[in-house]
C-alpha cells in the first residue's frame, strides 16, 4: 500500500475524495467494502481492515457498496487519464463539455471527477499546459509574439489574461531574466538564521536562508532590485510570524510560478497542518498521482518560497527528513518548533 493503515483510516474518517482509487476499506461486520469518501456510517475501527484494490477485497470475500460504488473509481482514473492527454496534444481550447463527451460523462460529473484526481479544474490544467509552453517557446529565440501563438494561443490578448498570476511576470520578463520587473529585498535576523524575503508588487517571489541579493541577480538579471520599502516591512513581519507561530501562519500574497502540477502539490503543502508531516508517496497521492511520486520530490524541491509553502512538512516514507535546500538542520527546527 501507498499509505499506512493508520493513515488511511485517519482519510477514512474524514471521508477524504482525494484518496478514493488509492484503497480500499473492507468492514468485516457487513462484508462490504467502501471507498474512502462513503458517506456510509463509520463502523468501529477494529472492524474494518483496508485493500490495495478492489479486486483484493473481492478476493478476500467482499462485496462491493451500493452506496459508494468502489468498483466505478477505475472508470474515473482512466476517464481522467484519457482528457489529460487530449488536452496536452489538443493545439486548441477544449471546452468542458467536448472533453466530457470524449470520455462519456456527464460535464459536472466529469469536472468534479478530474478536480478530484488531479487537484485542479480542466480549465486550470488547460491554463497551464499553454503557458508552460509559452514559457518553453519565450526561452528560445524569436519574438514574443511567434512564442504566444506557438504555444497555441489566438492571440496576445488571450494570452496576457490566461497567464496573469500564473507566470507571475509579463511575457518579456520571463524570457528576458525581470526586464521591467521591480523586485524589493530584504535580509532580516530569524531564530533559523539570516533569512532573504523579496517581493513584486503581486507578491514574495523567493524566500530563502543564508542567501544574499547575489541570488536575486543570478535569477533576475534584467530585473530592476532594490533594498528595503514601506510594503516590504509587513511582508517581513509576516513572514517572522509565520515561522514563529506556525499555527497562526498569516496569509500572504505570493508570486510563484510552476506547471499545473507543480501547483496542484504547492497547494497541496499548504493545506498540511503545523505539526503534521506527509511522505512524497502521500504528497503524490492526494493530488491524484500516486506514481508519481519522484515528480513530487521535483516539485517540492521547486518550490521558491520556503515556510510559507512550507515543503520541509514532507519527509521519507522510512521517517527520515529527506532534503531541504537550507540544510537539514534548519528543517529538523521547523518541525521541532511546529511540533510544539
Amino acid at each position: 500500500m501507498m499509505v499506512t493503515e493508520e493513515f488511511a483510516w485517519d482519510a477514512f474518517v474524514r471521508r477524504d475524495r482525494r484518496y478514493d482509487g488509492q484503497f480500499i476499506g473492507a468492514v468485516k461486520t457487513t462484508g462490504i467494502y467502501c471507498k474512502p469518501s462513503c458517506a456510509a456510517r463509520h463502523p468501529l475501527r477494529e472492524n474494518v481492515e483496508f485493500f490495495k484494490t478492489a479486486a483484493e477485497a473481492r478476493s478476500a470475500g467482499y462485496r462491493a457498496c451500493m452506496r459508494c460504488k468502489p468498483d466505478e473509481v477505475g472508470r474515473d482514473r482512466a476517464a481522467v487519464s484519457a482528457a489529460l492527454k487530449l488536452i496536452e496534444a489538443a493545439e486548441d481550447s477544449i471546452s468542458l463539455e467536448e472533453l466530457a463527451t470524449s470520455v462519456d460523462y456527464a460535464p459536472h460529473h466529469f469536472h468534479r471527477i478530474f478536480k478530484r484526481d488531479t487537484g485542479v479544474t480542466p480549465a486550470v490544467y488547460a491554463r497551464g499546459v499553454k503557458a508552460k509552453r509559452a514559457a518553453a517557446a519565450l526561452e528560445r529565440e524569436g519574438s514574443v509574439t511567434e512564442a504566444i501563438y506557438e504555444a497555441g494561443y489566438s492571440g496576445p490578448s488571450r494570452f496576457y489574461a490566461n497567464t496573469k498570476g500564473h507566470l507571475g511576470m509579463t511575457p518579456s520578463a520571463w524570457k528576458n531574466g525581470g526586464a521591467g520587473v521591480r523586485i524589493s529585498w530584504a535580509i532580516v535576523d530569524t531564530d533559523l538564521g539570516k533569512m532573504l524575503l523579496a517581493a513584486t508588487d503581486k507578491g514574495i517571489c523567493r524566500l530563502s536562508f543564508d542567501e544574499d541579493a547575489s541570488e536575486l541577480v543570478k535569477r533576475f538579471p534584467k530585473a530592476e532590485i532594490v533594498a528595503g520599502g514601506a510594503k516590504l516591512e509587513q511582508l517581513v513581519k509576516g513572514a517572522i510570524a509565520a515561522i514563529e507561530h506556525p499555527a497562526q501562519m498569516p496569509d500572504l500574497p505570493l508570486d510563484v510560478a510552476g506547471t499545473a502540477f507543480q501547483q496542484a502539490i504547492w497547494s497541496e503543502l499548504r493545506r498540511i497542518p503545523a505539526g503534521e508531516t506527509r511522505t512524497y508517496a502521500q504528497l503524490a497521492a492526494a493530488v491524484g498521482k500516486p506514481k508519481a511520486v519522484r515528480a513530487a520530490g521535483s516539485a517540492n524541491g521547486a518550490n521558491n518560497v520556503a515556510v510559507l509553502i512550507p515543503c520541509h512538512r514532507v519527509i521519507r516514507t522510512g521517517g527520515g527528513l529527506g532534503g531541504y535546500a537550507y540544510g537539514l538542520e534548519i528543517k529538523r527546527k521547523l518541525l521541532e518548533k511546529e511540533a510544539k
